[in-house]
C-alpha cells in the first residue's frame, strides 16, 4: 500500500484521489498511520462483506 504524509495528500490531493482510485492510500500523521483513503467501490464491497446475514422467514420457519 502507497503511503503519504497528511501534508504530501494535503499538497497534492488530486494526486491522492488519482492513487486512492487504483488501490488504498495510507495517510501519515507524525510517522504514524491515521487512515487509508480508497475508492468508493473498494468501500462498498468492504461494506457488504461485512452486513449481517440474514435467513428469509420462510428458511427460518423450515428449521423449527
Amino acid at each position: 500500500m502507497r503511503t503519504l504524509t497528511s501534508a504530501d495528500a494535503k499538497n497534492n490531493f488530486g494526486e491522492l484521489i488519482d492513487l486512492a482510485r487504483a488501490a488504498p492510500v495510507g495517510i501519515t500523521k507524525y510517522d504514524r498511520p491515521v487512515v487509508v483513503v480508497m475508492a468508493v467501490e473498494e468501500f462498498e464491497r468492504l461494506k457488504a462483506l461485512d452486513a449481517p446475514v440474514t435467513v428469509p422467514a420462510a428458511k427460518r420457519k423450515a428449521k423449527k
